[in-house]
Parts: C-alpha cells; structure tokens; sequence
C-alpha cells in the first residue's frame, strides 16, 4: 500500500513538470513572435557577428607584403586585434618584459595606461602623468617618460619616487620632450619638438627657448648634450641592432616627411646625417611618427595622415626600402615589440591599442 502512495506520488510529481516544462516552452515561444526582430540580433552586423565576433578570414588582408623579404615576417594564421578603446590620443607604447605588462600614454586625459599580458585587464596606471608622451623601461625595469606639461624627462624608480632626470638645457627650459630610448652604456636618449607647447591639448601654450633638437642624458654625471638639432621636429627615434645608428622620423619642414639616420661617432655624437626613407606612398604624403628596429635592422615606423590605406605601420628594410604595411582603422603613434616571446606588435592607435603576432622581435628594449 505504502509503494502505491509513492508510486502515485512519483506520477504526479512528473505531470506536475510536464505541465511546467510545457507552459514555460509555450511561453517562451509565445513571446519569441512578440520580440522585436532588433532584440533578437542586439549587437549583431548583418552578417550575425558583432565587430569582436567577426572572424578573419586568414591570412589577414591588412598585413600586406610589397616585397618578399617581408614573407619571412608573416604569421598566415593571425589577425590584427583591437585589444583596447577608449584614449583620446594613444601614444608611447613600452613593454615591461619581467612584469609582462604594456604602459602607453593617453596625453590629453593625462593618465599612462597599463594592460596586464596574462589576463588582459587594463587599468590606470599613472595619473595625473603631466601629459607624457614616450615611454621606456631602462634596464633595470625602470619606467622613463617624457613630460609635455612640465616640459622635462623622468624615471619612476622602484621605491616609488620619481626622478627628474632632464628639464633644461643651457639653463632654458626644454620644449616638450617626445621619445625617448636607453643605450646599454646607461646613457638616455630623448628628441625635444614643439607638440607640447604650440597649445593646451598635449601640454600647455608656452615660449620655446631651445631650438627642437636630439639630446643624451649622460650615465655618470647626468649633464645633459645636444647631440643634433637638424631635425625640423625630431619626433621618434631608435637604435640600429649594433647601436652605431640612430633613425629619428622628422614630422617636420613640409613633405615629404621621412626618417633620418645619423653615424654615431664615440658612442655620444651624431654625424652624417642622411635621409633613410620617405614617407610618401602612393601618393600620400603621411608621416612616421614612433618606430622600433628589429634584430635584422628593419625599421618598423608608425604612419599617419594618409588616409585609408596609408595608416598604420609602414615596414623598411635596413636599406630603406619599404617592404611591408600593417594598415589600421586609425591613425598610428607609436609601437613596440612585447609578449612572453617579445614577438607581438602593440600598436598605439588614436583611440585604441591594436596588436598582431609576427615573426619579428625587438633589436633593444622597447
């Protein structure tokens, strides 16, 4: 008798979800005619993916080869991604390889950005920065960044304080230092143009004082040398693999805008300075602004102002040819090499942060 009550218990239980299971279904299908048609597809293009979602069909048409020495660079099965949105103007990109972390500036929201590599998160990592522009890391993990609004170079050391490692030269103000990279001696190398002082946006309107020049942070005594003022407005620069060269893009003196490149003679002084390569292309008169030399000598450059087409990362080899192009939504500042295996290209893009993987890493710090 006592198993018959369970039994018939048990049966009803189950008509009981039956009728449950079945109302919920009728309901939801009853309210799936009612929707509207834009709910269903929220966030969706007309080809169903929204812009994360929307695969790539490889090899990704934007990382394009001019010549086929740059095939040896190509990764077939990548894609560029948009890792980050949401800067203002997206300048110099670092990468801190024992923290595996990426820091870039936003120069008119005034903060320095830092993306964590092993998750992605990105958060504030300095604010106020004074409006900093290029960053590096020396080598001893030490963050270096040049400072629109006060006009100077600093280091953040480890204890937290900061550094100023430069302001004034011949005891006048410097301009607004833009870029800057270290040289194993210890010494610190920085370009000097105008962008922070011709208004209020990157910095604040003041009086130049001291010509646009390149100059060297001596490692012992700290005096600061002008290495070379013959650039219009010296912006980016690096270092050949051997560090016997400096590049410096010149975004300056009308077009075509181009890259320079300088003999350097006793490991402090600037000689023969010629022009590497121009920026024009196809009849587009960009711009570089950052570049980065790879371990073959290639130069990877920043470009912007061309256009579609045009924007993103221009690819010479070390004679001066134009090999290869990463074309980007946006107009392209600044770039390093980074990731656990320094083969990623982060890409400081306007509003956003882009990377890609290739077969390329980093001649010096980035």
């Amino acid at each position: 008798m006592k198993q018959d009550l369970l039994i018939k218990k048990k049966k009803e239980n189950i008509n009981q979800l039956d009728r449950r299971s079945f109302l919920t279904m009728s309901t939801f299908a009853a309210g799936a005619v009612l929707f509207p048609k834009s709910l269903i597809a929220e966030n969706k293009s007309a080809e169903g993916y929204n812009d994360k979602q929307k695969p790539v069909r490889y090899p990704d048409p934007n990382i394009i080869a001019l010549d086929k020495r740059f095939n040896k660079y190509l990764i077939g099965n990548t894609s560029i991604e948009q890792v980050w949105t949401g800067a203002l103007w997206a300048e110099g990109t670092a990468w801190n390889p024992g923290g595996r972390y990426l820091v870039w500036s936003d120069i008119p929201n005034d903060r320095l950005m830092r993306r964590l590599d092993e998750d992605g998160h990105v958060s504030e990592f300095h604010k106020p920065s004074h409006n900093s522009n290029g960053n590096t890391f020396d080598f001893e993990g030490r963050l270096i960044a040049c400072e629109h609004d006060n006009r100077r170079v600093v280091r953040f050391e480890h204890n937290g304080d900061i550094t100023v490692l430069a302001d004034k030269y011949n005891g006048k103000k410097l301009n607004s230092p833009n870029d800057v990279v270290v040289h194993p001696d210890g010494a610190i190398w920085f370009t000097d143009p105008i962008y922070g002082i011709s208004g209020y946006y990157e910095g604040h309107k003041a009086s130049q004082e001291n010509k646009e020049a390149v100059y060297r942070i001596d490692p012992k005594d700290g005096s600061i040398e002008m290495v070379s003022d013959e650039a219009n407005e010296p912006n980016g620069l690096c270092f050949s693999p051997d560090y016997k060269k400096l590049y410096v893009s010149d975004t300056g003196g009308g077009n075509p805008k181009g890259i320079d490149v300088y003999d350097i003679a006793a490991k402090k002084k600037l000689k023969n300075k010629r022009r590497f390569c121009s920026m024009e292309y196809n009849g587009k008169l960009g711009g570089s602004d950052g570049i980065r030399a790879d371990i073959d000598g290639n130069i990877w450059s920043a470009a912007g102002w061309g256009g579609e087409g045009y924007d993103g990362v221009h690819i010479f080899s070390p004679e001066g040819e134009r090999i290869g192009m990463i074309l980007l939504p946006e107009i392209c500042a600044n770039l390093c090499f980074g990731g656990l295996k320094r083969n990623r290209l982060f890409m400081a893009a306007s509003q956003s942060i882009y990377a890609v993987y290739v077969n390329a890493q980093p001649a010096h710090i980035t």
